[in-house]
């Protein structure tokens, strides 16, 4: 890559304006990339967290398994999908993040075995970009072959953020550089159970994580969706000065897991009009470990079921267990009230266990009459 300072400060001053932000690990090299962003104003609208996993038991510990070979493209995409989890952490979800992994055997003090390479992958919600390059033995200098990685991962880091024209690794002899990109469907890796929640923005953006607090969430099967689901999620983010997501589970605890083709049609009814948050955690208390901290916007029908032993195996200590997890997980419910018959059923109606009742807010003012089972049955329009 044959640069001058001036186009290395102007690539980087495009890379944070640019609104994504990164989480970078990298091992063996790659310093001087961290150096390079930090040293142009605006880093901090770029790179969120960056760790040099100097020691093997600290790469280890990033991926979870010991490799057979450290400086791999597995190795690499391992660490930039554990960046990229890491990086959904860190921001709101609306928030377009990426993870860059960088693993490479350089020039030391003593004779290595093996070819001098490095391998550097970026996890982003579309898939991974990979780099790969072997270097020829002896030809640069510890600092020359640090640059090389340095730039390289500066490639990657400008590519996620749309900055393009720096170019390609000057190769000598029989060097070898490839580029390559790996598409990545999230929901199908949710169904595979690689990944515990996939979010769909408005636009049709997927994004994933390890785990997603904070947030309010109105679970439904949405089949169809409908405009009591959509003036709900309304009233309840005024109440709680938050978005509320929608949430479908693709597991059923009495039902067959919903097929990758029938969540891609359930996810379309969203497109222009809200996130929705799909997840394999069909019971609440499941529903607390993927996102704690959560509140639950619900219809006072769904809590009836909540908090009856008949959907425990008839065995209230099973539905209190439930409820604790859920008051440890930090999350509580919002609930609307429903038509029933003449009466219009509210908290009030229901005999709340006891211990619990701090759970349960009520939506004052608030009716949802219209229910998708009717829709489907064609008995109201929506």
């Amino acid at each position: 890559m044959d640069l001058t300072l001036a186009d290395l400060e102007q690539a980087i001053k495009a890379v944070h304006a640019a609104p994504e932000k990164v989480v970078i690990e990298f091992a063996g090299a790659g310093a001087q990339a961290l150096a390079w962003l930090h040293g142009v104003a605006g880093s901090s609208r770029t790179v969120l967290e960056a760790t040099d996993r100097y020691v093997a038991s600290s790469l280890i510990n990033l991926i979870g398994f010991k490799p057979e070979q450290f400086t791999s493209p597995l190795v690499a995409r391992a660490m930039a999908t554990k960046a990229y989890i890491r990086a959904r952490q860190l921001v709101p979800l609306d928030t377009p993040v990426a993870g860059i992994g960088s693993t490479a055997t350089i020039a030391t003090d003593r004779a290595k075995r093996g070819d001098h390479r490095c391998c550097v992958a970026v996890c982003d919600a579309h898939g991974v970009t990979s780099y790969a390059l072997t270097l020829c033995k002896g030809r640069r200098t510890r600092q020359q072959e640090e640059n090389l990685v340095s730039l390289l991962i500066l490639r990657a880091v400008a590519g996620v953020c749309g900055v393009t024209g720096l170019p390609a690794p000057t190769l000598l002899g029989d060097e070898a550089f490839v580029e390559y990109f790996e598409p990545i469907d999230l929901v199908a890796r949710l169904l595979a159970n690689e990944v515990e929640w996939v979010a769909v923005a408005p636009d049709g953006r997927m994004t994933t994580g390890e785990i997603l607090p904070h947030v309010a969430l109105l679970p439904g099967s949405f089949n169809p969706l409908h405009s009591a689901h959509q003036r709900l999620a309304k009233v309840a983010a005024q109440i709680l000065g938050q978005e509320v997501y929608f949430e479908l589970s693709l597991t059923n605890a009495d039902k067959a897991p919903i097929s990758l083709e029938e969540a891609r049609l359930r996810v379309a009814q969203f497109a222009g009009l809200g996130t929705i948050v799909l997840s394999r955690a069909p019971l609440f208390s499941q529903k607390a470990k993927v996102f704690p901290h959560s509140v639950f916007v619900l219809g006072i029908d769904t809590v009836e079921r909540l908090i009856d032993p008949r959907f425990y195996h008839n065995d209230p200590a099973e539905m209190q267990a439930s409820l604790k997890q859920l008051r440890t997980a930090g999350c509580h419910f919002l609930v609307a009230g429903r038509l029933r018959g003449h009466h219009f059923l509210t908290l009030q109606d229901l005999e709340l266990p006891q211990g619990y009742r701090e759970l349960f807010e009520e939506i004052p003012d608030f009716r949802m009459d219209i229910s998708s089972t009717a829709i489907r049955e064609g008995s109201v329009v929506h």
